[in-house]
């Protein structure tokens, strides 16, 4: 893990970027101080939407050398985890609400040598979550449902944040706090009072006229 699971990171989503000129695009948010590469790998039957898959990923990985946080809206991920292990996911993030007992799944993702992450949907009770802290590097709390980008953020699962970020702490793990949906700079400074280091945004920095600016309001601002 390059990304510092301890400090604040900026993961700006691909899905907000334009497809046509994607190479670009990564550049310019690199060049803007992102500090890793959010994937939304959506199927279809999940979540109710289509994204991409193993050859664009590829892609992006012949793109950049930042890490690749990617996030599996699956509902059989365990069958693809090597696949996109060999395409050149860092970090791989599937959801509990796909996989009520995660364990084999995120044994399979360790077993391949790269990070593994646990997502839950704003909907979702997060105990559910909390047992399987010591065997993550990621807990990934979505602040929208996940499948659409664009949407409005929502505040409650703030809460939840705070629940696992005390959870984290007080059995010293490394574990990576994330929120994904919604978020930007006028967000930004309650999520990381709430206790998320790493912020997913889309459409704040791909839609910003200076990302670099957009970038640094939601790291510091």
């Amino acid at each position: 893990m390059v990304a510092d699971s301890q400090s604040v990171c900026i993961a700006p989503s691909l899905l907000a970027s334009d497809f046509s000129q994607l190479a670009a695009d990564i550049d310019r948010v690199a060049a803007a101080g992102a500090d890793l590469l959010h994937l939304d790998i959506m199927d279809g039957h999940f979540v109710p939407n289509l994204s991409y898959g193993i050859p664009v990923v590829e892609a992006i990985r012949r793109c950049t050398d930042l890490e690749l946080d990617t996030h599996l809206m699956l509902t059989d991920p365990l069958e693809y985890v090597g696949p996109f292990v060999d395409a050149g996911a860092d970090f791989l993030t599937i959801h509990l609400e796909a996989c009520p007992e995660p364990a084999p799944v995120l044994r399979a993702i360790r077993d391949r040598g790269i990070s593994c992450g646990l997502a839950v949907n704003p909907g979702t009770e997060i105990d559910g979550m909390l047992p399987y802290l010591p065997d993550i590097d990621l807990a990934l709390i979505m602040s929208v449902q996940p499948g659409f980008g664009g949407q409005s953020f929502q505040d409650h699962v703030l809460s939840k944040v705070r629940r696992v970020r005390e959870e984290i702490d007080s059995q010293g793990l490394t574990v990576a706090l994330e929120i994904d949906g919604g978020v930007g700079p006028k967000n930004a400074a309650l999520c990381r009072k709430a206790g998320a280091r790493w912020l997913v945004a889309g459409s704040s920095v791909f839609g910003a006229a200076d990302a670099t600016e957009a970038i640094q309001i939601i790291r510091t601002g």
